[in-house]
């Protein structure tokens, strides 16, 4: 067949160069002679010209990847290839000596370019035959056909393959086609749906005796900083079977490097976190809890007992929310969101007040009206777009100035009777604004709904970072007050310049005197 496939996995940086190798490696591991026990290891193999033209998107090697850690199972490698059978047949073969599990997807269908099976067969030696379960479940579904038929050519598989057919959990009832399998090698369909209700409901298949104990540590400064601690630590806790992964996002706003220790010996995490926490820089493990977004407490009531006075604005301004609420239906009334730090404050007051009003469901949808600069920054854009999908937004999107944009929101949504609106007293010619002010009469007649006028600048930036809320990344490169991209600047009150002459930026939480803030807008 393919090789050794029943033998215990290889260890890292071990190749397979006879049979001997292999089994001096596992005398070693069942002896007590190694210091850890090897984890069920695995491959996933992705098939499909469509996949490598850019056509479909894989999002199966990552349902699985997930799933098999969640099992226990370390998955080693992911490969794609195309329709081919001598690469698909080459790949299968080297797999299925060097891991415990092979998982396919993709191939298995009635056309001309479904060639998974073929090359399965062709790397284990066989022909292709009707398996009779096979026919009788394709006669069923197609009815009677000839053997060389498309509908037929999926009950067509190599002679030792096994079926599994799993019972479907919510209806109680056996699955109409089975995961087949060629020793260690298990063939899924691409269909996305389709794998995930096979793997759900075949899970025993894949189960491992291990169990991964996985720890975080969140580090707030650039890898070169932290590189020596953690080659100190891998050196450290070799042999002891724990993984160090440093994983950098400069997006976040409260860190800039995520740490994962994992292993399936749980005292060797712990003793690793340990060494990570005493020789890290102490103020730079953060530990960052953000709100969740639905729950009893999406307004971080818990989180803000450290801020009293700042939670009777908070609750101030959800009172004004829930008395918009209560005057307009939800297809009435949207709010304005361009990204900026009050209206992200704003959004999520009004996101929880929604939930509060809905029950926490999770089905409910925020109109939010975006006017778009002609030049926006691309962060702005990117922090746009996941806003959208984080708060679940119906987005408007409209161009121009303010006027402009809301005689186009009176004309394609005449729906819309109130905007809710991040304006705080200390913004431009809003000093004498009260919660519901209706437009100018020279303007679109709108409800202007203000509830956080009585906010500061520093009330916006303690609410957001005591409740771990994400926000523009631009507002920790210098910027206070963002518009567009050919008229904003850094503030140039929050610039330091290093003893080498180099100018960097404090992020604008930092900023002392809000009246400073809009330094920076042309």
């Amino acid at each position: 067949m393919f090789g050794f496939n029943h033998l215990p996995r290889l260890g890292k940086n071990i190749k397979l160069t006879s049979f001997t190798s292999i089994l001096e490696r596992n005398i070693r591991l069942y002896s007590g002679t190694s210091t850890t026990k090897m984890p069920k290891t695995a491959a996933i193999l992705i098939i499909g010209d469509e996949i490598l033209k850019g056509q479909t998107q894989d999002t199966n090697s990552s349902f699985l990847s997930k799933s098999l850690h969640d099992l226990g199972v370390v998955v080693k490698k992911i490969s794609v290839v195309g329709d081919d059978i001598q690469e698909i047949a080459a790949e299968v073969k080297n797999f299925s000596k060097l891991y415990d599990l092979v998982l396919t997807s993709g191939g298995v269908g009635p056309t001309h370019d479904d060639v998974t099976l073929p090359a399965i067969a062709h790397a284990c030696g066989e022909e292709l035959f009707p398996h009779p379960t096979l026919v009788q479940l394709c006669e069923k579904h197609f009815g009677v056909k000839a053997l060389d038929s498309p509908e037929m050519k999926l009950a067509h598989v190599p002679r030792s393959a096994i079926l599994h057919f799993g019972v479907d959990t919510l209806k109680a009832e056996k699955l109409k086609f089975p995961l087949i399998a060629v020793e260690n090698v298990y063939i899924f369909p691409g269909i996305p749906v389709l794998l995930q209700r096979l793997f759900t409901n075949l899970i025993h298949l894949f189960k491992s005796e291990d169990t991964f104990h996985t720890r975080t540590l969140l580090v707030n400064c650039f890898e070169t900083e932290i590189a020596e601690t953690l080659q100190a630590c891998v050196e450290k806790f070799e042999g002891t079977g724990v993984s160090v992964g440093s994983y950098p996002d400069w997006s976040n706003n409260y860190y800039k490097v995520k740490l994962m220790l994992e292993s399936t010996n749980p005292d060797a995490v712990s003793a690793a976190v340990t060494f990570l926490q005493q020789n890290l820089p102490q103020d730079r493990v953060v530990d960052v809890d953000p709100v969740a977004l639905h729950g009893d407490d999406v307004l971080g009531g818990n989180m803000m007992a450290n801020h009293p006075l700042l939670w009777q604005k908070i609750q101030l301004s959800v009172g004004i929310l829930e008395e918009a609420f209560a005057k307009y239906a939800s297809f009435e009334l949207c709010i304005g969101f361009n990204g900026g730090k009050d209206c992200t404050a704003l959004l999520h007051l009004c996101y929880a007040v929604l939930c509060r009003r809905s029950n926490n469901s999770a089905n409910h949808k925020l109109q939010a009206l975006y006017i778009k600069d002609d030049m926006p920054f691309e962060e702005m854009e990117q922090f746009m777009n996941d806003s959208v999908k984080r708060y679940n937004l119906n987005l408007i999107t409209l161009q121009g100035n303010m006027k402009a944009a809301l005689n186009s929101l009176r004309s394609s949504q005449p729906n819309i009777k109130a905007v809710v609106m991040g304006t705080r007293c200390s913004d431009p010619y809003s000093k004498n604004l009260s919660p519901f002010t209706m437009t100018d009469k020279s303007w679109p007649q709108f409800m202007r709904v203000n509830p956080m006028l009585h906010w500061s600048y520093h009330d916006i930036w303690e609410f957001l970072r005591a409740l771990h809320l994400p926000y523009c990344v631009l507002y920790d490169k210098g910027y206070t007050s963002i518009g567009s991209r050919d008229r904003t600047e850094k503030n140039k009150k929050l610039a330091i310049k290093s003893p080498q002459g180099s100018v960097y930026y404090r992020p604008a939480y930092t900023l002392q005197d809000e009246d400073l803030e809009r330094n920076g807008r042309l």
